[in-house]
């Protein structure tokens, strides 16, 4: 475990190696800092996780095309409050294990069920952004014993989701149509040519002016395009996808979206930014009526899809003051 909370630095560098394409491993994304990197065994695979702190576990999930380095700014900050703070690779992503399959949203839920017990919790508080927003709702409905308290960013409940794909063709259906490529065969291929290209323009179209105007943002790209071109990263990371669009007219898919209609009985934050070109306010607004014990909603003015990266300091406030409500 690394050291106490107060000799962390308030900030810190990274220094990602340049490689060509074939060149790139897993290796690369096990980035120094005040935390520890694990390998941790679950649910039938292996995950990397970086972790930090001491007390009730906080569990974070990223979202596409990121990895646990998402989360760099809240893992310190949640860690000085007196928690253990561990961020994940999801299957597919990162160093953790890259199988063929097990990319629906059972698999998946169950994935981060089985970290939990194999860290050697009953529960967690569980946060996740974007794609692991997705993955949070569901592990909260499907697993509601292992989800003590849950805050989402930047993703809408699940069913939310589909109904604005079905019924807001101008909106939620158009912001969604980059994200529709990944229907294509093979468009792994497209996703990481040119240095992972692809990763930057997602990155720039899904988030607020402010940020991409910062050093920050060059760091970040830049090491989420490293990522990226891990062998069989981007293909993994496309499956998740083409699972959800694959089971609309299968009966697993439909067992799937009647189960995500038990209530989420987690006090649940969800914040979202209010110029989120990836999933609208507008969509994500009413998810509550999916949770039936405590629910909060908040807008962040002037942010995109990035929540953690282009507002950090509020977004891990936010998340400390969530984990603490009695």
């Amino acid at each position: 475990m690394a050291g106490h909370a107060s000799a962390w630095p308030a900030t810190f560098t990274f220094t990602l190696s340049v490689m060509e394409p074939d060149q790139v491993d897993e290796s690369s994304v096990l980035i120094d800092g005040p935390w520890q990197h694990r390998f941790i065994n679950a649910n039938g695979s292996r995950f990397h996780v970086a972790e930090v702190g001491e007390g009730p576990l906080v569990l974070f999930l990223h979202g596409f095309p990121e990895f646990w380095w998402a989360w760099h700014h809240q893992l310190t900050a949640v860690a000085d409050a007196g928690y253990r703070a561990v961020a994940l690779d999801l299957r597919g992503y990162g160093a953790s294990d890259k199988p063929p399959r097990g990319y629906d949203g059972y698999t998946l839920a169950g994935d981060v069920t089985g970290l939990i017990r194999a860290l050697g919790e009953r529960d967690a508080v569980l946060v996740g952004a974007g794609f692991g927003g997705l993955l949070a709702w569901t592990t909260a409905a499907f697993h509601h014993k292992s989800v003590r308290r849950l805050v989402v960013l930047s993703a809408p409940h699940p069913l939310r989701v589909r109904a604005a794909l079905l019924t807001d063709v101008r909106g939620q259906f158009t912001a969604a149509l980059p994200a529709l490529k990944f229907q294509i065969p093979r468009y792994e291929h497209a996703l990481t040519r040119h240095d992972a290209q692809a990763v930057t323009e997602y990155l720039r179209r899904w988030s607020g002016p402010a940020w991409l105007r910062t050093e920050a943002f060059t760091e970040y790209d830049r090491a989420c395009r490293t990522a990226m071109r891990i062998p069989q990263a981007a293909f993994c990371a496309l499956e998740a996808y083409r699972w959800a669009f694959r089971s609309v007219l299968r009966l697993h898919g439909h067992r799937f979206r009647r189960q995500l209609r038990l209530p989420i009985v987690a006090p649940t934050l969800q914040l979202h930014g209010s110029i989120d070109g990836a999933t609208l306010p507008a969509t994500a607004a009413g998810s509550g009526r999916y949770v039936t014990e405590p629910y909060e909603w908040r807008l962040l003015d002037g942010v995109g899809h990035f929540l953690h990266q282009e507002a950090p300091a509020e977004v891990s406030k936010e998340i400390i003051r969530w984990a603490r409500e009695p």
